[in-house]
């Protein structure tokens, strides 16, 4: 067994520091020289790019088209809507000065003093701003709407306390930022992004979740409604894993950004954004991963399937020649394969190294299998080992990752099913939340209930489910009758 794998934490002793522990020796990504930023390695951003492909191709087929905007935003297009500017004044990094200078003693740099910006600027935390003063430009008609635009790029939100992927001061991201003639058309534009991200979420992540709105406590600055996917991560803990934003008219309203309308009358346009992070990342780790390290869905793992020939050498050169063919056969079938017959590492590191990084199938084959006609399979997600035959190999494989990502699903959904309980009862709820779990509990509707459940049990609501019938009940906090039932869980 490899060393990395024989020093990764068990679960069960210490959920936190096992997840630090594999996105490290992973080779996911690395603490940084900048404090709350992280390094993402090649593995790990293999990941993201996969991601990224999937979901731009999503995008685009819904009429989004993708564009940039300046990392940099004068301070004052901040101050224009209001709740924004309060939502994220605490999060911005400034940029004060534009030019260093020699100290005195010529062994270093200082700050300019005489370089000092006319207006600051700040490091984008998220550009509605920059972008609704851009739109002013390029809005004028209802001839010129729908505008879809997405921007995949970098984000700034100085964090106190950071962990690799799911929360860091630096951050990549994509964001959608669109701008419609109507409320209903904004509204179902964003509604309809959600259920890209769900579908991304559970066809090609594996992971299952729960789809709905905020409460208003808990929605993006200067958003009507924000909607939200949340996912169950495998301590019970809730994992906000992409919302979908209603502007309504604020940032229209803030930067002044109308159309004529075709009876020739000016109307504010009406907006959405929405957004997911390198933070999805996290959710893969957390949802399928074990104490043998990753456990990645196919359709995301970086390599998809490992060949590792075994034997002296010889024997490993038949081996290469028998499997050339197969390879071939998989990489036209857009299987991502990696033969591994590198000398300078033990088989049997290379078996742990290769569950350590999650790759999905592992083809063994040797001398004796070569006269056997036959190849060792070993599938990730259970570990089972089998010996089948070699012809028809490409086959069985590519049948065999569409089973991983199913089960992979299977099973996570089975896991957070398992931990959704509905709760009338104050006391035990605040009992039971310690252990994890999605609580479904009438709500009364009001911000002060919601900072009491908050404050007693370090849970918050996650989202008014859409998925679960909204019956009469009681609000278990304060007695009043409920507004709705909603879905309440410790988050990360």
């Amino acid at each position: 067994m490899a060393i990395e794998l024989k020093e990764l934490t068990k679960r069960a002793d210490n959920y936190s520091q096992w997840y630090n522990d594999l996105v490290v020796k992973a080779d996911l990504a690395e603490q940084s020289a900048v404090r709350g930023c992280m390094v993402i390695k090649p593995y790990g951003y293999a990941i993201w790019e996969k991601m990224q492909q999937q979901l731009d191709k999503m995008f685009k087929e819904t009429g989004v088209q993708n564009a940039y905007f300046p990392l940099l935003i004068p301070k004052s297009f901040l101050s224009r809507e209001a709740e924004h500017v309060e939502g994220f004044a605490k999060e911005c990094a400034v940029v004060t000065h534009y030019r260093l200078k020699t100290n005195e003693s010529g062994d270093g740099v200082v700050v300019d003093p005489n370089a000092k910006l006319e207006e600051e600027l700040i490091v984008r935390p998220t550009s509605e701003t920059i972008i609704w003063n851009t739109y002013k430009n390029w809005i004028h008609s209802w001839r010129d709407l729908p505008l879809l635009c997405n921007q995949w790029c970098n984000v700034m939100r100085w964090e106190m306390r950071t962990r690799p992927f799911l929360r860091t001061s630096e951050f990549l991201w994509q964001e959608g930022h669109t701008a419609h003639a109507t409320r209903e058309e904004a509204e179902q534009e964003a509604q309809k992004m959600l259920k890209v991200y769900a579908d991304f979420a559970e066809n090609w992540m594996a992971v299952p979740v729960m789809q709905g709105v905020k409460s208003e406590t808990e929605r993006f600055a200067g958003a009507l409604d924000t909607y939200t996917i949340e996912a169950m991560m495998q301590d019970g803990k809730a994992l906000q894993s992409g919302t979908s934003h209603f502007l309504g008219q604020n940032f229209a309203k803030a930067f002044d950004v109308t159309y004529l309308t075709k009876e020739n009358k000016p109307e504010y346009v009406w907006a959405t954004s929405w957004g997911v992070s390198t933070r999805l990342i996290g959710a893969l780790i957390m949802t399928h991963s074990d104490d043998n390290g990753l456990v990645l869905p196919p359709r995301l793992a970086p390599i998809q399937v490992v060949i590792i020939p075994i034997g002296k050498p010889d024997q490993i050169a038949a081996v290469t020649e028998a499997m050339k063919p197969v390879i071939d056969v998989l990489r036209q079938k857009g299987i991502s394969v990696k033969f591994d017959d590198a000398d300078n590492k033990r088989p049997g590191f290379k078996f742990a190294d290769y569950e350590l990084k999650g790759v999905p199938v592992r083809l063994v084959m040797g001398g004796r299998d070569l006269e056997n006609g036959t190849v060792e399979v070993m599938r990730r997600d259970t570990l089972e080992k089998e010996t089948v035959q070699f012809e028809g190999i490409a086959d069985y494989v590519v049948d065999l990752l569409d089973k991983i990502q199913a089960n992979i699903f299977e099973k996570a959904r089975a896991f957070r099913d398992a931990h959704i309980y509905e709760c009338d009862n104050y006391e035990e709820f605040k009992e039971k939340v310690k252990d994890g779990g999605f609580f479904l509990c009438h709500w009364d509707g009001t911000a002060e209930t919601e900072a009491k459940i908050k404050e007693e049990t370090q849970a918050t609501i996650r989202c008014v489910p859409f998925a679960f019938e909204q019956t009469p009940g009681v609000d278990m906090v304060s007695g009043k009758p409920a507004k709705c039932r909603v879905l309440i869980a410790r988050s990360y």
